[in-house]
């Protein structure tokens, strides 16, 4: 019988990778107001240890931990790691994320390298690093950040577009594998949020389009983010697996 208790994540740990700031460090303030102990991962010390003082969490720790995505003996290093210090995870989340907005002919080949090795390699092998654990516990919700560009390419970002579409296919096919095993793994395509990754680099007129497209007619705030991670990673949606959530304020919907 469903309980509102369902969307309760007491007791639960959760890791976010690319936790350091913008949607991760929302999605971890959310995560934390739902009674789950979460830790941060990322490349950038200072701002971890930023975000670690923002949650307060109280407890064994610790919380933080430095880690460069991109390296898959790094992963498994701090999958061993969280294994031994917390017990293992109960939810990842895979939120680290680059881009480069420029025209496909401009585009450098390190610059490709560093999209896909970030938004696309690092996750998978997170998957694996910590899904492997989470099928020997028989249950555990990963959620991959992915993109609007998921769906759609957009002009001037063909390697990140590449790498969010790479990862929806990841996400599907790991819940494939791994769904009757008690793993679900889902993702969030989030629509215009001004984060430190799009502020600096997106241009006015590409922001004032964001906002005119979208059937909300604003760009999202982070927070509105929260509550389709939570539901995610509880209970509430025990059912739902290999699905890519929309949070867009209704940009697809208004067409391309």
């Amino acid at each position: 019988m469903f309980s509102p208790e369902n969307f309760s994540l007491q007791g639960r740990r959760a890791l976010v990778i690319g936790g350091a700031g913008g949607i991760g460090l929302a999605l971890a303030r959310g995560f934390v107001a739902s009674g789950a102990t979460v830790l941060l991962a990322g490349r950038d010390e200072a701002k971890l240890q930023r975000g670690e003082s923002e949650l307060g969490q109280v407890g064994a720790g610790p919380f933080v931990y430095t880690v460069d995505a991109r390296s898959v003996s790094a992963l498994e290093t701090l999958a061993e790691t969280v294994e031994r210090e917390h017990g293992g995870l109960d939810i990842l989340i895979n939120c680290q994320g680059t881009t480069a907005i420029k025209p496909a002919l401009e585009l450098s080949e390190s610059e490709w390298d560093a999209i896909i090795d970030t938004n696309l390699k690092s996750a998978f092998f997170a998957c694996l690093a910590f899904g492997r654990r989470m099928l020997a516990h028989q249950r555990g919700a990963i959620i991959n950040i992915t993109s609007l560009a998921a769906h759609y390419g957009w002009a001037n970002a063909a390697a990140y577009s590449a790498s969010k579409m790479g990862l929806s296919g990841i996400t599907q096919s790991l819940a494939a594998e791994w769904g009757e095993q008690g793993v679900r793994v889902n993702a969030i395509a989030p629509g215009f949020f001004m984060t430190d990754l799009n502020r600096e680099r997106m241009p006015e007129a590409r922001k004032e389009e964001a906002r005119k497209r979208a059937a909300m007619k604003r760009m999202g705030e982070l927070d509105e983010l929260v509550g389709a991670a939570v539901y995610l990673a509880s209970d509430a949606s025990a059912f739902v697996n290999g699905t890519t959530l929309r949070v867009d304020g209704g940009y697809l919907s208004s067409g391309i």
